[in-house]
């Protein structure tokens, strides 16, 4: 086995809203603990179609006395987000990571801000446990923005209010929370920050990290964004999932999403 892939059996796979699923991974003890916004290429092992992993953000990681356990909170995407989703307990999946950079942490600033947009949720909420765990950050301090189309589409919140205290849910029809962008929620609010003092975290679809851009604009708020890109390796070397971001000079430049980032400041980010 290469190395960083690794087999793990399904503990769960769960269907927890319509499309969205929630995996359990035992791996050996040998997997390195993720850092914050990093994520795996998995696949089911011994099949051979579809051939290529699929990228997956890491939700939670928890040690045990011999093994880890991974968990993986996913929407049904594609052919084999579908395949997945039919992996029953027991199941055996090769699991190739942990993969990309991570959130810079910034334990001296007084408000953490999280904006998730959908399936954004995962990589921040585990941002959100290592700030508790590692930073022994108090969850007043931490302010979470999520945010989906519809209630059927609201996920993870279980999760969240064990880590945050503050957390504002925004549906586009009103079905729950405010109804609201999760932009737009955020903008309303951002009086409240001083941005010297607040560390922005994003992630979620396209149109709303670039709303976010313009909202933010050329200020002074420090803001990182989790990129979500398709994948064929995970690793770099096919270019398949670069994108435009804005180099030290200014220049256009094309950085890879899984090796480079996927972790990226916005303000560097070229949006389309």
């Amino acid at each position: 086995m290469a190395k960083n892939i690794f087999i793990g059996e399904i503990l769960r796979n769960e269907e927890i809203r319509p499309n969205y699923f929630l995996m359990k991974v035992q791996l050996p003890d040998s997997f390195d603990e993720p850092r914050p916004g990093q994520f795996v290429m998995i696949r089911i092992a011994g099949l051979s179609e579809p051939f290529l992993g699929r990228p997956i953000s890491i939700y939670s990681y928890s040690l045990r006395k011999s093994f880890v356990e991974i968990e993986f909170l996913y929407r049904i995407a594609g052919k084999g987000t579908q395949i997945l989703a039919g992996l029953i307990k027991s199941s055996q999946v090769e699991v190739h990571g942990p993969l990309g950079g991570s959130y810079e942490v910034f334990p001296e600033k007084e408000n953490i801000v999280f904006i998730a947009g959908g399936i954004g949720v995962a990589p921040l909420s585990l941002l959100a446990q290592y700030l508790c765990k590692n930073v022994c950050l108090v969850p007043s301090r931490m302010n979470f923005y999520l945010g989906a189309q519809t209630a059927k589409e609201i996920v993870g919140l279980d999760k969240l209010t064990r880590l945050c205290y503050n957390i504002q849910i925004c549906t586009d029809d009103g079905s729950q929370g405010r109804k609201s962008l999760v932009t737009q929620a955020f903008a309303e609010d951002i009086k409240k920050y001083d941005p010297a003092n607040t560390a922005v975290y994003a992630c979620g679809p396209k149109g709303m990290m670039k709303a976010l851009a313009g909202i933010l604009g050329k200020g002074k708020f420090a803001c990182q964004v989790s990129l979500e890109e398709r994948m064929a390796c995970g690793t770099g070397a096919c270019m398949g999932c670069a994108v435009a971001v804005k180099d030290k000079q200014g220049d256009v430049a094309y950085k890879r999403v899984c090796s480079d980032g996927p972790v990226f400041n916005l303000a560097d980010v070229i949006w389309e």
